[in-house]
Parts: C-alpha cells; sequence; structure tokens
C-alpha cells in the first residue's frame, strides 16, 4: 500500500460507499496537517475574541479557558477520527450502526443544516476581510471569490482537500506567527494589557464551552478524512495526529483573537487584525482568507456526504458517484452563497444563536457514538448492514439510542446560555453554559447501561 497520497489527477470517484483495500492511502502525519492548516483561519480569530470581547475576560483567564476548553474538547473530535481507517466509510453512515438506518436520519439531517450555516458563516467573514484590505473588492466580491476556491477543492475531493491542509499548514502557520511576532514584538503590546478585563466565572466557563463545542462541532464529520486510511494504520497514531492537528490548530488562532480582542477599541477584530499588522496585513488577511476557503470545501464535501446518506436511505439501490457528488457539490454552494450574500449584514449574529442551539445535539450524538464504537460493540461493525434498506442486524430504528438523544438534549435546556434562550440553571451560575457537560455526563453512562440490558454487545460478537 502506498504510504502518502498519490499523484492522482483524477476526481474522487467515491462518496459514502467503503472505501476499498487497495484504494487506501496516506498516513497519520496527513490529518496533523488536514486539522492544523484548516483551523487557521478568521473565524478561529474571531471566536478566541469572544473570551475578551463578550465574556470580558482578562488576558491570562482567556489563555487558560481557551487552552482548557480546546484540550478537553479534542479528545472528543479525536475519539471519532479514529473509527475512520476501521471502518473506511463517513462518519453520518456509521451513525446507521448506532441509530438505525432510519433513526439516523434525524441527526443526519441537522448536520447538513449545520455545513450550510458554517460554510455561509466562512464566506461572510471572508469577504469582510478582504474588503478590509483592498476597497475595491465588495464584500459581495469576497464572498463569491472564496466560494469558487472552496467548491472546486470540494468538487476534486478527499485527497485534494488533504493536500489544500497541507499547503494552509506551511501559508497559515507562519502568517500567525507572524501576527504574534508582529503584534508583540514589533508593535508591542499595551502596558497594562495584562490588567485588562476581569475574571468571572460564567465567562471563563463560557470560554470553556465555546472552545470544546469548537472541537466537538467537527466530530461528525471528522472520520470523512482518515477513512481513506489503511485499516491498520493504529487508533493511538490516528487519535493523536488529528487530536494536536486541531487542538493546537484551533487554540493559537483563538489566543490571538483574544489578544486582538483587549487592543480593538471596537470589537471589530477583522479590521483590529488588519491595523495591528500593518505594513504586512494584506498578506495576512490574504493568507487567511484563503484558509477559509480549505475550510469551506470541508464543510462542502462532508455536507455533500451527509446529503447523499440521507438520499441513500430513502433509495437504497442509488449508487451516488462522483456525477452526483459534483452536482449536490454545486447546489450546496450556492444555497450558502445565497444565505451569505442576502443575509451578511445580520447574518453571522443570528447564525451564531442558532448554531449555538443547533451544537447542543451533537453532544447526545458525540456521547452515543463513542460509547457504542468503543465500550459496547468495540470497534466491530457489520459495514454491509449500513446499506441495507431494512438496516440489516441494526435495524431501521435503535429505540435505545433515539431515547438517549432526545433525553440527551433535554436535559440540556435548562443550562443552555443563549441570546435566543438562557435556561434557569444557566440563569443562576451567572451565564455560565454547561449544557455540553451535562449531556455527555448524563447519556454516557445511560446509553451503556441500556445497550448492555438490550443485548447489543452481542452484535458485536456477530460482526467480528
Amino acid at each position: 500500500m502506498p504510504e502518502s497520497y498519490p499523484a492522482n489527477t483524477r476526481i474522487e470517484q467515491h462518496t459514502i460507499y467503503p472505501i476499498p483495500a487497495d484504494e487506501r492511502h496516506g498516513r497519520a502525519a496527513d490529518l496533523f496537517t488536514l486539522w492544523f492548516g484548516s483551523n487557521i483561519m478568521i473565524l478561529t480569530i474571531v471566536t478566541g475574541a469572544l473570551a475578551t470581547t463578550l465574556f470580558k475576560l482578562s488576558l491570562m483567564g482567556a489563555i487558560l479557558s481557551i487552552l482548557i476548553g480546546n484540550l478537553v474538547g479534542g479528545v472528543f473530535m479525536a475519539l471519532h477520527a479514529a473509527q475512520g481507517p476501521q471502518l473506511g466509510v463517513p462518519q453520518m453512515v456509521q451513525s446507521r450502526g448506532q441509530f438505525g438506518s432510519f433513526g439516523a436520519i434525524y441527526v443526519v439531517a441537522l448536520v447538513v443544516v449545520m455545513y450550510v450555516g458554517f460554510v455561509a458563516s466562512n464566506l461572510v467573514l471572508g469577504g469582510q476581510s478582504l474588503h478590509s484590505i483592498a476597497a475595491g473588492i465588495s464584500d459581495q466580491s469576497g464572498i463569491v471569490m472564496i466560494a469558487i476556491v472552496a467548491v472546486a477543492a470540494a468538487i476534486y475531493g478527499y485527497d485534494l482537500i488533504h493536500a489544500y491542509g497541507r499547503w494552509m499548514s506551511w501559508l497559515c502557520g507562519l502568517a500567525l506567527l507572524a501576527c504574534f511576532v508582529w503584534i508583540i514584538a514589533v508593535n508591542g503590546l499595551p502596558a497594562d494589557i495584562w490588567r485588562r478585563g476581569h475574571f468571572s466565572a460564567a465567562g471563563f466557563m463560557g470560554t470553556i464551552s465555546v472552545g470544546a463545542l469548537w472541537q466537538i462541532a467537527y466530530a461528525p464529520y471528522v472520520s470523512d478524512y482518515s477513512r481513506y486510511m489503511p485499516a491498520d494504520s493504529g487508533v493511538r497514531p490516528t487519535f493523536w495526529a488529528s487530536y494536536w492537528g486541531c487542538v493546537l490548530g484551533s487554540a493559537l488562532p483563538m489566543l490571538l483573537g483574544a489578544l486582538l480582542g483587549l487592543t480593538v477599541a471596537d470589537g471589530n477584530v477583522v479590521a483590529g487584525l488588519a491595523g495591528a499588522t500593518r505594513p504586512i496585513s494584506v498578506l495576512i488577511v490574504v493568507a487567511f482568507s484563503i484558509g477559509i476557503g480549505s475550510t469551506s470545501a470541508m464543510n462542502i464535501y462532508c455536507g455533500v456526504l451527509s446529503s447523499i446518506t440521507v438520499g441513500q436511505t430513502f433509495l437504497p439501490n442509488w449508487n451516488a458517484g462522483s456525477a452526483a457528488r459534483i452536482v449536490l457539490s454545486t447546489i450546496f454552494i450556492l444555497v450558502a452563497l445565497a444565505m451569505a450574500l442576502w443575509g451578511a449584514k445580520n447574518f453571522l449574529v443570528n447564525y451564531e444563536n442558532f448554531l449555538a442551539l443547533l451544537l447542543c445535539v451533537m453532544a447526545p450524538w458525540t456521547a452515543i457514538n463513542l460509547v457504542d464504537f468503543y465500550l459496547v460493540q468495540h470497534g466491530h461493525y457489520d459495514v454491509p448492514s449500513f446499506f441495507r434498506a431494512d438496516g440489516g442486524i441494526y435495524g431501521r430504528y435503535n429505540w435505545t439510542a433515539l431515547f438517549c438523544y432526545v433525553l440527551g438534549i433535554a436535559v440540556q435546556v435548562p443550562f443552555l446560555a443563549t441570546d435566543l434562550y438562557t435556561g434557569p440553571i444557566a440563569t443562576a451560575l451567572g451565564g455560565a453554559d454547561i449544557s455540553w457537560l451535562v449531556a455527555l455526563a448524563v447519556v454516557s453512562p445511560l446509553y451503556y447501561t441500556l445497550a448492555h440490558r438490550a443485548g447489543r454487545t452481542r452484535m458485536a460478537e456477530n460482526a467480528s
């Protein structure tokens, strides 16, 4: 088997179906560069700035909470990544093994909506970034430019997206390093930077949640980018490469955002970044804008795989190939473009609120998926059953998983803290949102107990 990605100029032919053994390729190091390079972008910086602009934390409080959130959330993300080489199918297809062929549709459909929103959010920020350094490029023109780059990579497929990640690791990594050097060493920090902001338990927990949820948001598709790797790649190498790539790639830009949040007067982090890095701001913003194209390509690609998963559930004989993926990629980017172009002024604020609620459906799904994979089935699944109309040995619905999933959403409600809704317990905690922790703590042991009582462990033996 080849050790690295082949010099293949063809558009990827596979979609949601198992990757044949003779086409498996890649190394764990490829996962590091993919997740490191794709996270260094404007949206990550803006997200990190929430620690000091929204939660009003001091720089030390922001640093600690950002690191804790990403280090903890990255564990869940990387555990999902390690599933890819073993099963060779996309993450949402594998969910049929936990929820049943039709039971998984509810989660997959929500994930598709999440992908569209992520792409639209990134396009808006990318367009604004390009406009901030070149007045001749309107927000709308910048949005279209980034969309074209993103959809081209998504159409080509898996190998180009991985290559894109390697390029972005160098380009955006060097740009990020230049930002820190320029802001700290060249321009110098304000003398009172360490005294700005203040510590609050709500702000500290809120920032931890932001970092953790950033990582957990990758869970529904992280194994999509490890499914081509050889089956004997090993859980540990796959886990650690994905973990450190995503944690470092996310935490470092977030720390830059937190720093900028304390130095910009009006809270406009994008403009603040351009101002703080002059005269190299053009190079910096261009690099990060190209990075947005990389991340958007990943979201389009996985959104299309999830869309095919939904369609194949209702049309089990549909053999979706590269043509279907190209058509759906085009439709996907057009929808995201429409959302970004027509709702650019208020979209980010509105979607941030929606996304906060949408992400609460990811925590219980993560708990069920990981417990079932590692503790109940021990990594053994009957992959052909994933594609049977009746769900094979997993059936159309796994009511145990669906019950735990709905309960996991319900128990979070009192702990939610968003602009749209703040629960009574979150209010009592000063606005700290720990809903995701509650979901993980409740669903994980409950599903493990109920799955054993339902006899799901025998499925692992049958599929071995």
